[in-house]
């Protein structure tokens, strides 16, 4: 009996704390977005690169709470609601952005690791259907999600949320308000291959596609968590809030649990 249960709690603790994290973006030491105003390119410091974002305070485009967060993920204290208003442009350019980057020195981009986070909308202040967005994205587009109308397409909208690799979807559904959507990225670094994990609510994460072929091309400073929505000539701009929660990577044995390691 002692030895039945050791045995199951030994399985436990290995499904739920599976992997080696590398970099921690889960905001748990964070007491407001303001935290973000800490580091520079002269004082590189917190877990994450603010740069990408227009010239308003901070809390315009980010901010924090307990509510903002996939209540089934037990470590995380809060979550973060990044906007898309009319003032999120950054440098000039005539795409919304709001992004974050981590800061961190660790291998994220080596060998086989696991880039985790979970996101939601809701129907206040929902990202357009009719305006490609490019979401949690590498500098070379590799692999990343992306919501609404892309160019090309048929007609004038696009409600789901897609997986792409190399601009090629892979894997899609409907993005329905209100449901926290669990996602892993699989980059094989040295393989050159990535592979898609999901899952919905507390569910735990499921392959849903087996590693492809990728030009897995990244130094480790440009994975950008957050959003970035292409202009669209006779679309109006309107408030956007996409919300993030659990957010790190790790190496090793992927963590399915939703409360991650």
């Amino acid at each position: 009996m002692k030895t039945t249960l050791l045995t199951a709690l030994a399985a436990s603790a290995t499904a739920v704390q599976a992997g080696t994290v590398l970099w921690d973006g889960r905001f748990n030491d964070f007491t407001s977005a303001a935290d973000l105003n800490k580091w520079s390119w002269s004082t590189q410091v917190g877990p994450y690169q603010y740069y990408i974002h227009g010239p308003s305070a901070v809390d315009k485009y980010i901010a924090l709470s307990p509510s903002y967060k996939n209540p089934n993920d037990t470590a995380s204290k809060q979550g973060a609601k990044f906007t898309l208003d009319s003032t999120a442009f950054w440098n000039g350019q005539t795409m919304r952005r709001t992004e974050l980057i981590p800061q961190t020195k660790a291998a994220i981009a080596s060998g086989k690791v696991y880039y985790h986070f979970s996101l939601m909308r809701k129907d206040v202040n929902p990202p357009a259907a009719t305006k490609e967005h490019q979401i949690c994205f590498f500098e070379s587009h590799f692999t990343e999600l992306k919501y609404g109308w892309i160019s090309g397409e048929q007609g004038t909208s696009n409600t789901n949320l897609q997986w792409m690799v190399g601009g090629q979807g892979k894997w899609k559904t409907e993005w329905k308000a209100g449901v926290w959507y669990n996602v892993a990225y699989e980059v094989d670094f040295s393989g050159k291959k990535v592979g898609f994990w999901q899952s919905e609510g507390a569910d735990p994460l499921k392959q849903v596609v087996a590693p492809v072929s990728a030009s897995t091309s990244s130094n480790g400073a440009d994975w950008h968590l957050g959003v970035l929505e292409l202009p669209r000539s006779g679309y109006a701009d309107a408030n956007e809030d996409i919300y993030f929660s659990g957010v790190y990577i790790e190496s090793g044995t992927i963590t399915t649990s939703v409360s991650g390691p």
